[in-house]
């Protein structure tokens, strides 16, 4: 359907991949568990949709791993993005469907989180991936002036450093329908379950450079995941790095408290856009003039610097109040936490900070 190859369970791709079942389904592509019979391993095989374009796409994703690849070996940081192992074409329906074959890993934070939706996941666990992400993005920004572009939940892999870890994992990679991960204590089928005192020993990966651009020459206009989507993307300015900064001070709320930091929706007389940038100036102030105006098309927001176009009733709360007062952190907690948070969620991108800075900061590093 819309371009996607049909498959079927025991077909083998390339003569090599014998598929066992379907991992998920996304806009561009289905990614399927396939058996690796040459290697005797599992691996996850992304096929993209047959559409005019997605080839293009599909030679701008293996370029950027390709360059991860090259440049893992000068760096360690590198072992935090999802490693390509091999990429193929194969024909469907008289049309060619680009493949790329990775790393099996685990479910994403997002499976993860379903075991944590009122509180957020463990704060040690928060942080110790969350230094793994900047990590990460460090390597793909420094190293190989890559922006990834979607950073988000679904994006960040889970990955066993022990093979007891990694086949409980493994076990659990049909949670895009809906069996999610089972820690004990938290419901479910015991029979998968991990222990909560494995949580810590589980290491995260970056994954899905498909909507990747590099830093010197930027794809699109429009990137990034709603709720994630930085302020210099929604208003059309230009955009680099920082706004995987950006995406990731929203996956650093939303891992900590099971709740997106902007959730826009739009209403009878405004957009999700508008929605979105009225949530904005209501946590972090207003925008000052010469970033709200500092483009043509200023007037699709704001009628004069300050002034939303179509919503005029804003409620300003600090993010230490939501953290304090929804989900009941101290005020020392989320002092310091909103500390951490904030300079990523700085509204000047040159401003902002890095990912190396942001590694620093003491309440990551505590």
């Amino acid at each position: 359907t819309g371009g996607h190859r049909p498959m079927q369970e025991g077909e083998v791709f390339n003569t090599r991949y014998r598929v066992l079942h379907k991992l998920g389904c996304g806009t561009f592509a289905t990614v399927w568990l396939c058996q690796d019979m040459r290697r005797k391993k599992q691996v996850a095989v992304k096929v993209l949709k047959s559409r005019e374009g997605f080839a293009e796409t599909a030679q701008d994703e293996v370029a950027f791993l390709h360059c991860v690849s090259c440049m893992k070996k000068k760096d360690l940081a590198g072992e935090n993005i999802v490693c390509l192992l091999d990429d193929f074409r194969m024909i469907g329906e008289n049309v060619p469907h680009s493949c790329l074959v990775f790393e099996a890993l685990g479910p994403s934070i997002r499976c993860l989180m379903g075991n944590y939706t009122a509180q957020g996941l463990p704060l040690p666990f928060v942080k110790k991936s969350l230094q793994q992400v900047l990590a990460g993005l460090h390597f793909l920004h420094k190293c190989c002036r890559i922006i990834h572009a979607d950073i988000k939940p679904e994006n960040i892999l889970l990955y066993g450093c022990t093979k007891r870890l990694q086949r409980l994992l493994m076990d659990t990679l049909d949670c895009d329908q809906g069996t999610g991960v089972r820690l004990k204590g938290a419901g479910g089928d015991l029979g998968n379950q991990l222990e909560e005192s494995d949580l810590m020993s589980i290491e995260v990966k970056i994954a899905d450079l498909g909507s990747a651009c590099w830093t010197y020459k930027p794809f699109s206009k429009e990137i990034q995941t709603q709720p994630y989507r930085a302020l210099e993307v929604l208003l059309g300015l230009d955009y680099g790095t920082p706004a995987d900064i950006w995406s990731t001070a929203c996956l650093a709320f939303e891992m900590a408290t099971g709740e997106c930091l902007f959730d826009p929706q739009p209403g009878k007389y405004f957009s999700r856009d508008d929605d979105h940038v009225a949530r904005i100036i209501e946590l972090l102030g207003r925008i000052p003039p010469q970033i709200v105006f500092s483009w043509n098309k200023s007037t699709k927001f704001f009628s004069r610097p300050g002034a939303l176009l179509r919503l005029s009733r804003l409620f300003p709360r600090s993010l230490p109040g939501i953290l304090a007062d929804r989900h009941g952190w101290t005020p020392r907690d989320a002092a310091a936490f909103a500390a951490f948070l904030l300079p990523a969620l700085h509204y000047a991108p040159e401003r902002r900070a890095s990912a190396a800075q942001s590694l620093r900061h003491a309440w990551i590093a505590a």
